[in-house]
């Protein structure tokens, strides 16, 4: 047993079936009297359910969260908190939303009640992405992390097929690279194991059935513990391709971390044998050739191309990549990237 130190992030957790008509309980439990509730345009009508069964405590809809989480909508949503005399923020929907109440408690302190509708796992995370002039930066702070999250399965039994696999696919690279964090510890390994399970697991039953309650209640636990992981080690190639290829050239967010899985499990395969030898065994002991073979199997998209970049952007995007790169155990080399770029944009099977 080696040293360690690990930090446990402050959140309740509340989780089953029909949870999220417990929002207006909480919101009197931490003493909050006008909550403004944030989602994407498309999810607007459930937001606005959800203010309207919040009675008095519901002070109005901000419904145009934004993926990547574009600045100048966090000011459009901090200055409808204003008018409206909000004391506190609920989210409800998937990551853009979650980012944009994150990114308005960073601003203001404002007390955040997460309500998840896909599998994105960044509503237990104190860490915060955000765009500004086609640059997407991270922060981490103490007043980002959510104080309440409700994960009700209900609520995802509407989410497409396709938006639950790659949703799903998203959160799982959180574990993966969890596992071979620089400040990894046998806690975050045991939960990162655990979730990329479950949603091994879930995954295949979501696609057959998506109605399944046991299915969506499966993948939403492993969401969560592969969420937690990120939120308490740190990240490392994969988030930093990722956050390149999404805040410089405007790639869909969980899409494109289901295309990158394969390819950068595979770049650091040999160098975290250890680290990942328990998720290299559930994928048939070739983890980055077994990622993209799971993948395929539940109809994900495979190649860069096909979410609309550029084969012409590959070199920028290497170049982007390895500038101020994030701490990785194998070295993150321009030409290497390049290579691992060309093959994630074709949608070819790792080597």
């Amino acid at each position: 047993m080696t040293d360690f130190i690990y930090i446990n992030n402050p959140a309740r957790i509340i989780f089953g079936a029909g949870s999220s008509q417990r929002v207006a309980e909480e919101l009197k439990t931490l003493g909050l009297r006008r909550a403004l509730v944030l989602s994407t345009p498309a999810q607007q009508k459930d937001a606005e359910r959800l203010n309207d069964a919040l009675g008095g405590l519901g002070a109005g809809v901000f419904a145009h969260a934004t993926m990547h989480t574009p600045i100048e909508v966090t000011e459009e949503a901090l200055r409808t908190y204003v008018e409206l005399g909000a004391d506190c923020v609920v989210a409800i929907g998937g990551g853009s939303t979650i980012g944009l109440g994150k990114a308005i408690a960073y601003r203001n302190d404002a007390p955040q009640v997460v309500v998840p509708t896909t599998y994105a796992g960044s509503e237990v995370t104190p860490i915060l992405g955000q765009t500004e002039n086609g640059e997407k930066t991270t922060v981490s702070a103490a007043s980002i992390l959510p104080e309440v999250v409700i994960y009700d399965p209900e609520l995802t039994l509407g989410l497409p097929v396709s938006m639950s696999v790659t949703s799903a696919l998203n959160a799982m690279a959180h574990a993966v690279e969890a596992l071979y964090a620089r400040n990894s510890n046998p806690i975050t390994s045991l939960m990162a194991v655990e979730g990329i399970r479950a949603l091994k697991e879930a995954l295949p039953g979501v696609v057959r059935q998506p109605e399944s309650i046991a299915s969506r209640s499966t993948a939403l636990y492993g969401s969560w513990l592969c969420g937690t992981v990120l939120g308490t080690v740190g990240m490392a190639l994969h988030h930093k391709l990722c956050h390149t290829l999404g805040g410089s050239f405007n790639l869909p967010h969980a899409e494109t971390h289901a295309v990158m899985l394969p390819h950068t499990a595979a770049y650091n395969q040999v160098a975290a044998a250890d680290a990942l030898r328990p998720v290299t065994k559930l994928f048939g002991g070739q983890l980055g050739s077994g990622l993209y073979d799971f993948a395929a199997a539940l109809g994900a998209p495979l190649a860069l191309k096909d979410l609309g970049l550029n084969e012409r952007d590959l070199d920028h995007a290497a170049d982007l990549a390895v500038k101020n790169p994030y701490w990785n155990p194998r070295p993150v080399e321009r030409d290497a990237i390049r290579a691992l770029l060309q093959r994630a944009w074709s949608g070819l099977r790792p080597e």
